[in-house]
């Protein structure tokens, strides 16, 4: 396949059918002795930097960066000048090959016995001139060469004894883009020549079913994409934009960090293209998307990809320096080559006579002509050159490169040159492995089929090795191919503002595979602070609330929502409020569950203090209406209708008023018991004291009829103090078979307030209160119907009139109390109970004993039989 770079010139038609002929009768061993003209195809190439040696290597640079234009009308075959425009970065990496060739050379353990050469060629950064070399070098750079049926494929591109620029080369390093290394790897993929690349990074070039000679010592940028998003996963930017070159490259890498960083929390708001072509309108464009963004940033901060994280270009532009300070990226890693410096400067073209490259940059740096020999310039270009040639002083011969500050000498941080440095001593490797024979010194004469000559070393064989290949690199690094790529390794860099106002780069950490190692203390941040900028869509959810998503947007835009009442989080961005248990309420910011607190109706809060206020001045009255009538009790007033029911009403009322007290306080078992019965005996003991008051004074007037004179026996004090117990009796036994059978206890039910459980005495058996409530009732209503017959009676003071209304608000406040009772929440139930005890027991008071005492204090001419007795 060594043909491929060359153009067939017949010397007569004939010659092309002879060649046919000669292709399908091979096997009849037809000979044929015509030969035939082999020459060049495209512009030659007449500048290399080459070295002798037993095995060469090639090596493609982008030497020169300014490319002609090229016109394309598809008719003929397009003419292209060569590049210029010397690339000193470049030139540095084509010397670091140079010098890793020199120093293999000089160890004795790698490669003992073979002398390692080099060729190389300028690529010019462009697919065509990439092809072009690397035929050249794996074909040989001779001008011409002459076939024959006979002629052997090596015999047919120079002579014995040719250097390193006419010799084929098994092995390349490079191209340098992805573009390129694509183009050639795809021409040499069917003769399995190996191409180790120091900067192609597409992540495309992985597939080895497509790709399987390309091999390169560069990460993927799928890797870098990674890391990156992994440094926005941990800066917490969680709003972020992305600003893209419209190509695969851009478009994959952003692949890969949305892919990377699914899940975790981040999203883009944008996604900015841009073109090389349009660049500048672009970037106008650009600028006003990022200025409207809608992100929630403290200033803001550029987050770059190992494209311009290190460019000398944008650092030393102080107008980009105001916007670009503190910007964090990804770097392709760095690291010392010993002895490099000293050789880069050492570089001289009096020692190099025959490296035009030197010569070039020699002439441009020194602005002097080196005298007898062509710059490149003219060499290129005699009409344009040996002008300008004229114009320059030739130089003394006193310059060095001893003193000299620019990019070529610069070896602070060697990135591609490192990769370059690498890339040379994996050839080396692979070489070695497969030049040596274990048992070369053996007896046995088999060996000599399976060891490889160095002038015979096939490409598929040395392919096969550098799959294999695992070293150590003069640094102590291991160095392996996980099939084309090596494991991910990049620099953290920072711009950083130095004291005069430029910026400087700073390491701030490394990645290791998927291993982040970052000093967040040594980022200078875009704002001037040594807090990490804030980009967010929505402010983090503080602990007590959730996060919501709203409808329709992206996962980082969000709501906060607060957490209802008994439910907590107390994690920031929380996506879901915790229930608390049941004996825990939520504090007042709903971050952590607290003890509920206990609530009952207690003597010191102002309800209780209320109730029990008005208690103990309704049993204080009723106290001093029973010394009042203790003191008048021989006055008719106070003996009308048995003034012994009358003390004894007054003393039911005055337990009426005071067993309201036991509802108030914290519930106990002996509390919740004493209570319902203390307040079921007192109201029936009152209410049958009125039962038979009213009775009496039907009786009375009843007896006065003729014939009726024997009633009243039945109706004498015993009677009444018989019938008093009688009724009180039938409640006491309800009370203590209810709080036998199934008393109320103390329990404690959550409060209609959350924050508090109500201690309450909790009824058991509904059946047992509501006999007992029954009970009263009965009572109350015979009470009410017997009074209100006897109303009319005539008497001055007819007592049914009084026992009437006392009734009737009795009844009022009782019935009104069982709905107010069912549907009042926690220990207001207690209060609206103890309020109808106290409502009624007021009005049984006032409205039966307030006119006798009005009488007794203010009226005293009434309180005389006769006027009780006048109709």
């Amino acid at each position: 396949m060594s043909w491929l770079p060359w153009l067939f010139t017949l010397w007569s038609p004939s010659a092309l059918s002879l060649l046919l002929l000669s292709a399908m009768d091979r096997h009849r061993g037809l000979e044929l002795v015509q030969a035939i003209l082999c020459s060049r195809w495209g512009v030659p190439i007449n500048k290399s930097l080459s070295q002798d040696g037993d095995v060469i290597i090639g090596g493609l640079f982008n030497l020169y960066y300014k490319s002609s234009a090229v016109e394309h009308g598809f008719t003929k075959l397009p003419h292209y000048e060569p590049c210029t425009g010397l690339e000193l970065e470049s030139l540095k990496n084509a010397y670091t090959m140079t010098f890793a060739v020199e120093e293999i050379n000089r160890n004795s353990t790698l490669l003992p016995g073979v002398k390692l050469g080099y060729h190389i060629l300028n690529s010019c950064g462009s697919p065509y001139w990439a092809q072009q070399v690397a035929l050249s070098l794996i074909g040989g750079d001779s001008p011409s060469c002459n076939l024959t049926p006979s002629t052997p494929r090596s015999a047919a591109y120079g002579q014995p004894g040719e250097t390193a620029a006419g010799q084929p080369v098994p092995l390349l390093i490079g191209p340098a883009s992805s573009t390129s290394t694509i183009v050639v790897s795809r021409l040499l993929g069917p003769l399995a020549v190996p191409l180790i690349s120091y900067m192609a990074s597409c992540p495309c070039l992985s597939d080895r079913l497509n790709f399987p000679n390309v091999f390169r010592t560069i990460p993927s940028d799928i890797y870098q994409a990674r890391a990156m998003a992994r440094m926005a996963i941990r800066f917490h930017w969680t709003w972020i934009g992305a600003v893209i070159e419209n190509n695969d490259y851009g478009h994959l890498a952003i692949q890969a960090f949305q892919e990377e960083t699914r899940g975790k929390g981040v999203c883009l708001e944008f996604i900015e293209t841009v073109f090389k072509e349009t660049i500048v309108s672009d970037a106008s464009r650009v600028a006003l998307t990022i200025q409207a963004s809608t992100a929630r940033v403290t200033d803001r901060q550029f987050l770059a990809s190992e494209a311009w994280s290190t460019s000398d270009d944008i650092l030393q532009e102080l107008d980009i320096s105001k916007v670009a300070s503190g910007v964090v990226g990804v770097a392709i890693r760095s690291s010392t080559i010993p002895g490099f410096e000293n050789y880069l400067r050492s570089l001289h073209p009096m020692r190099h006579p025959d490296d035009k490259f030197l010569r070039e940059f020699w002439e441009k740096e020194f602005g002097c002509s080196l005298g007898a020999t062509q710059s490149h310039a003219a060499s290129l270009f005699p009409g344009k050159g040996s002008s300008q040639k004229g114009s320059l002083p030739l130089c003394s011969g006193t310059e060095s490169l001893e003193g000299v500050k620019n990019p070529f000498t610069d070896v602070s941080q060697l990135r591609v040159a490192y990769n370059v440095y690498l890339a040379v001593y994996a050839a080396a490797h692979a070489l070695h492995s497969l030049l040596s024979c274990p048992d070369r010194d053996s007896s046995s004469g088999h060996n000599s089929s399976t060891c490889s000559s160095p002038k015979h070393i096939k490409p598929k064989e040395l392919l096969q090795h550098l799959n294999k290949l695992n070293f150590t690199t003069p640094q102590g690094d291991m160095f392996y191919f996980q099939g084309a790529d090596i494991p991910a390794k990049y620099d953290l860099v920072n711009w950083q503002e130095t004291p005069e106002g430029s910026l400087k780069l700073a390491l701030i950490g490394r990645v290791d595979g998927f291993d982040l190692h970052l000093n967040e203390s040594a980022i200078q941040w875009s704002t001037g602070s040594n807090q990490v900028p804030v980009s967010v869509c929505t402010e983090s959810c503080l602990p007590g609330t959730r996060k919501a998503n709203r409808k329709g947007g992206p996962l980082c835009c969000f709501d906060c929502i607060q957490c209802a009442e008994g439910e907590i989080s107390n994690q920031t961005d929380s996506l879901h409020c915790e229930r608390c248990p049941s004996d825990f309420w939520s504090n007042a910011k709903q971050t952590a569950c607290i003890p509920r607190q206990l609530d009952f109706l207690s003597f010191n809060e102002t309800l209780g203090i209320t109730l029990t206020t008005a208690a103990l001045s309704g049993a204080a009255v009723t106290t001093a209406v029973f010394v009042l009538f203790l003191f008048y009790r021989q006055t008719p007033v106070v003996r009308a209708n048995n003034s012994e029911l009358s003390f004894l009403l007054l003393l039911s009322l005055k337990l009426c008023f005071l067993c309201s007290l036991v509802f108030i306080g914290r519930p106990s078992v002996w509390s919740c018991r004493f209570q319902q019965a203390a307040f079921g005996i007192s109201f029936v003991l009152c209410v049958s004291c009125l039962l038979v008051k009213t009775v009496v004074v039907l009786a009375v007037f009843r007896s006065a009829r003729p014939g009726a004179g024997a009633l009243m026996k039945w109706f004498g004090p015993g009677q009444q103090r018989g019938s008093v117990c009688l009724f009180t009796s039938i409640q006491i036994i309800i009370c203590v078979t209810w709080l036998s059978l199934s008393p109320p206890v103390p329990q404690r039910v959550l409060g209609f307030q959350g924050s508090t459980v109500t201690l309450e005495c909790a009824m058991a058996s509904v059946v047992g209160f509501s006999l007992v409530l029954g009970y009263i009732g009965l009572l109350a209503c015979t009470c009410l119907l017997l009074a209100f017959l006897a109303r009319k009676l005539p008497d001055n003071f007819n007592e049914a009139k009084l026992i009437t209304f006392s009734m009737l608000i009795f009844c009022a406040v009782w019935v009104a109390f069982v709905p107010a009772y069912i549907s009042s929440p926690g220990k207001y139930t207690v209060a609206v109970e103890i309020f109808a005890i106290l409502a009624s027991s007021y009005g049984l008071l006032l409205c039966i004993f307030a006119p006798k005492c009005f009488i007794i204090l203010f009226r005293p001419e009434k309180n005389t039989k006769k006027h009780l007795m006048a109709r």
